[in-house]
């Protein structure tokens, strides 16, 4: 793992097939970074120390911190697409919309080791610390869990060292949003009476959980003494860019509405006001540098302060009414998470967000002035 100051950190939203516009804006990302470093072969993982994901979020970071290329990442993404979503039989589709095993499959396929045995969390071909969140449905809390070696359930001397399960199943429980794929079963041992001939646990969907947006949380766990990483804040230690799939506007015209159309809206609902909730923490702790007004009373909270722990970025799209009438001429079935109808557009709807809003100032605030930079580092002077 990389050990080199500052510490820059990746935080990727859930949010299905809408993943596509995250992937074009790390495009952008990785353009930046080859351009001021004159490395037209560098990675993603070469720059971030930490990434952390949700869902979507948590395969891209996964693929991030495995060391591909946005490139790779994005064919990988979209050939994969109509396998990971391959519909159940009808006879089962009270259980779940779709099979698990496309996506298992998937990542049994990509997340191995060069002999050919799958990975673990505690693989050496992880290129950076990784986050990812899911959701234990038999507690019902959030399940946070990272490949940090220092950390209190990955002790190897410790019965159930979580640096030993599998990586790919970690992948697919973050993604395991409830009606559309069935739970990922995960053994856990512990040290507890219960845990130590071994507990099937079922996880879930980490967007579930308050940390759909993990930037915050990555953040916290990056430093909290409990999460035995203890990184130094402070803006000339630390840089988090969090990246979202697109906010889609979760209200309603009329007050009326039926019992089945509030149960539909609700969850995603819930979402979209955890994560504004984690990125408001963000801009707030942080020195923001960039992203888009949160509501009409705080603005977009872009500010210096000297007393921040951290540098931090936004980037997100906000659909308006007008956009959501484009996206249903397009396809009838709008913005849900698994209308595969929409890749195309998203490619270009964040393609085009990225050349207009993706700027070197926000991945290296650090190494760049206002006067202009140059590729080696140093601050170009008048």
């Amino acid at each position: 793992m990389k050990n080199s100051e500052p510490k820059n950190l990746l935080a990727l939203d859930g949010g299905g097939i809408r993943g596509v516009f995250t992937i074009e804006v790390l495009r952008g990302i990785e353009s930046q970074l080859r351009e001021f470093h004159g490395r037209p072969e560098m990675v993603l993982s070469d720059h971030f120390h930490y990434v952390g994901g949700t869902s979507t979020g948590a395969i891209i970071g996964t693929l991030v911190s495995w060391g591909l290329t946005v490139d790779e990442i994005s064919r990988l993404y979209v050939e994969q697409s109509p396998i990971m979503f391959k519909r159940q039989k009808w006879s089962q589709r009270l259980q779940s919309k779709f099979v698990e095993t496309g996506l298992s499959d998937f990542f049994k396929t990509i997340f191995v080791e060069d002999d050919g045995q799958l990975a673990k969390l505690g693989t050496e071909k992880l290129k950076t610390f990784l986050l990812v969140v899911t959701r234990n449905a038999k507690t019902g809390s959030a399940w946070p869990i990272t490949n940090n070696p220092n950390a209190k359930f990955n002790d190897k001397s410790q019965p159930g060292c979580n640096l030993d399960l599998p990586l790919w199943q970690l992948v697919r429980a973050s993604t395991a949003a409830p009606t559309y794929f069935p739970p990922e079963v995960v053994t856990i041992y512990g040290e507890e009476s219960d845990y130590r001939e071994g507990v099937e646990c079922a996880f879930e969907d980490g967007g579930v959980t308050p940390y759909n947006n993990p930037a915050y949380l990555l953040f916290l766990k990056a430093t909290m003494p409990e999460y035995r990483m203890c990184w130094e804040s402070g803006i000339d230690k630390m840089n988090l860019i969090s990246i979202g799939t697109g906010t889609v506007p979760t209200g309603r015209d009329s007050m009326k509405s039926s019992l089945l159309d509030t149960a539909r809206r609700l969850p995603e609902s819930l979402i979209v006001s955890f994560q504004k909730y984690q990125d408001m923490l963000c801009r707030n702790h942080g020195a923001c540098l960039f992203g888009p007004a949160l509501d009409g009373e705080v603005g977009d909270m872009v500010r210096q302060s000297e007393s921040a722990d951290f540098n931090y970025s936004r980037y997100d799209y906000h659909y308006s009414t007008a956009d959501l009438e484009y996206v249903k001429s397009i396809s009838k079935r709008g913005l849900q998470l698994d209308n595969l109808d929409l890749i195309e557009y998203l490619q270009n709807l964040g393609a085009k967000y990225a050349r207009e809003n993706v700027k070197l100032n926000h991945i290296i605030p650090q190494s760049v002035s206002a006067q202009g930079d140059r590729k080696d580092g140093t601050v170009a002077t008048s």
